[in-house]
């Protein structure tokens, strides 16, 4: 009786180990998925942050003359990286609704690994706009300067 007494406690004993495993690494998936979530809303923040740039920088666009303002406008308009980020965004959202709380901890490093490396290349993209922009606006001010100070003989027409 005492042996059977021990095996039963031994087995209670194992299966309550098994049940703080278990549940330590369930919070530890769900930390990661978590981290996973959050860094996709600061990636959309990120997007959204570059898109009020860019449409910000239009109008200053649009009153720069000739080629640079055509080519300028065309950069805008274009916005590659935006959409390109916005499709990776949207397939990892998608891929979390459909698999995260099944996900394998290697799935979620690798969602992390690719969201990192949205971010950081959206991020580097965006301080280079940020520059760009910061350009633009001195060089139109500059240009509007020296369009006022021209005599009205010498102004163009849409100069004003």
């Amino acid at each position: 009786m005492p042996s059977l007494l021990l095996a039963l406690l031994a087995a209670a004993g194992l299966a309550f180990a098994f049940l703080l495993l278990r549940a330590r690494a369930r919070r530890r998936h769900e930390r990661r998925l978590k981290e996973v979530l959050d860094l996709a809303d600061a990636v959309q923040g990120l997007l959204e942050t570059a898109g009020q740039r860019m449409d910000a920088w239009k109008g200053a666009v649009g009153r720069l003359a000739g080629d640079l303002g055509n080519g300028a406008q065309r950069a805008l308009d274009g916005q590659p990286l935006v959409r390109e980020a916005k499709r990776d965004l949207l397939q990892h959202r998608l891929w979390l609704q459909a698999r995260g709380l099944a996900a394998t901890p290697a799935e979620l490093e690798a969602a992390l690994a690719a969201l990192r490396r949205v971010q950081a290349r959206l991020a580097g993209e965006l301080a280079a706009l940020e520059d760009a922009g910061a350009a633009l606006t001195e060089a139109t001010g500059a240009a509007q300067e020296a369009a006022r100070r021209e005599p009205p003989a010498l102004r163009r027409q849409d100069a004003d």
